[in-house]
């Protein structure tokens, strides 16, 4: 007997970690989309896009920030699309100080991708050992909330960076 209630005692520890792991995965991706954010904010201000495009951007940015937790997927996936379209009707006539700019926006929009990954993984995890027959009948989940998934349109934009010439390394 002794060893089943550790056995379960064990079992809730480890619902317990999965639980923690998921709090830790969504603080990094809420980290990651105002990191993109901010970017995207940054490539409105460089002059890199017309006036039109950096309209576009700001009020996307605008929504994404504003957005509550019921509508925060849909307000990304507009962003991540108004980024896309606005990058590739910028072509190549980006002036060569925006590039740093335009290299942020890569690697924060490269970063919400795996932030994103890394979150639905500990929530299918979480999930999962949550479906233990085990773990319902003893109700070793407690009052916490069955974690969903974020799933957004976050496909990084194509930036049209110009070919680094070897004379410059």
């Amino acid at each position: 007997m002794a060893l089943f209630g550790f056995y379960l005692s064990w079992r809730a520890t480890r619902l317990h970690r999965l639980h923690h792991r998921v709090d830790v995965a969504r603080a990094g991706l809420d980290g990651a989309l105002v990191r993109r954010r901010s970017a995207v904010l940054a490539l409105a201000a460089a002059g890199c896009t017309s006036p039109a495009g950096a309209r576009g951007l700001e009020e996307a940015v605008e929504v994404a920030g504003e957005a509550g937790e019921r509508n925060l997927d849909l307000a990304e996936s507009t962003l991540s699309r108004v980024l896309r379209a606005v990058l590739e009707d910028t072509g190549p006539g980006c002036a060569p100080s925006a590039l740093p700019v335009l290299a942020e926006v890569e690697a924060a929009a490269k970063g919400v991708h795996i932030a994103r990954t890394f979150y639905n993984d500990a929530v299918s995890d979480t999930r999962r050992a949550r479906r233990s027959r085990l773990i319902r009948v003893f109700r070793l989940s407690g009052t916490a909330a069955l974690p969903d998934y974020f799933e957004i349109d976050d496909q990084p934009p194509r930036i049209p960076l110009p070919p680094v010439r070897p004379d410059t390394l």
